[in-house]
């Protein structure tokens, strides 16, 4: 088992904020999480691009490039692998491990159940050491259908998941007998009117994402902090200083 994997069998769920580009994940890293994810919609935001439609392949390649070094544990959110054929995505998650990544989130966006397992079954053969989060979107784009959802899940995991990911879904109860029938640690998404983290870790949950509200909340801070100052008002919150945030010149 990676040290990544360990994680996700700890006494606490591992909560897993997700960044945007280098200077974000630097940040989460100082306050001490072991493991960061990115967001696509955060990558995909800062590029000028759409989230969700395999636009972001290079940058989401180049910003695990950036991020591969650094003294945490990587995983990258990669929609659906950039691709329908599962050699494509293979190769992609090759890439990924390449440059230091040890997790990648695929989301099957609905589509046949089939497809997605076989991508699941090509990055595994690829690249075995990768911790495969198999994303399900029963929940998130779907009605939340049982069947559908433990149906997905199971192909998911006999292709070779790691874990399974389940975003949408905030029923303690449902979230519960999710926990009970998969084998592998289940992720699901954290949503600021849905359970908190420590009831999400009382019924099993084993991987708490963040997905886009940080950088959804950063943007937020930035509005809060210009209409204060235009209204005259010193902006409130906190504001890293510019040596913080600001890399060493290379020698």
């Amino acid at each position: 088992m990676t040290a990544f994997a360990d994680l996700h069998h700890e006494d606490e769920p591992l909560l897993l904020p997700n960044a945007w580009d280098h200077a974000s994940a630097r940040a989460l890293a100082g306050q001490g999480f072991r493991a960061i994810a990115t967001t696509s919609l955060g990558v995909a935001a800062v590029a000028g691009l759409p989230d969700g439609v395999a636009a972001t392949r290079e940058e989401t390649l180049r910003l695990a490039h950036a991020l591969g070094s650094e003294p945490f544990q990587l995983s990258v959110d990669a929609e659906g692998g950039f691709s329908d054929d599962p050699d494509e995505v293979a190769e992609f998650a090759r890439e990924l491990y390449a440059v230091g990544a040890v997790g990648i989130n695929l989301e099957d966006g609905l589509g046949p159940v089939a497809r997605h397992a076989a991508k699941i079954a090509a990055v595994k053969e690829a690249a075995p050491a990768l911790f495969v989060n198999a994303r399900t979107d029963t929940h998130w784009i779907g009605d939340g259908d049982t069947t559908d959802t433990l149906t997905r899940l199971d192909a998911y995991r006999q292709a070779g998941a790691d874990g399974v990911f389940v975003p949408g879904l905030t029923d303690l109860r449902r979230i519960a007998a999710l926990v009970h029938h998969v084998d592998v640690p289940l992720n699901v998404l954290y949503s600021p009117g849905g359970p908190p983290v420590p009831h999400l870790a009382d019924v099993g949950v084993r991987r708490i994402s963040l997905g886009s509200l940080l950088y959804r909340r950063a943007l937020g801070a930035a509005l809060e902090a210009v209409a204060d100052i235009r209204a005259g008002r010193p902006p409130k919150g906190v504001t890293p200083s510019y040596d913080e945030v600001a890399l060493p010149p290379t020698h």
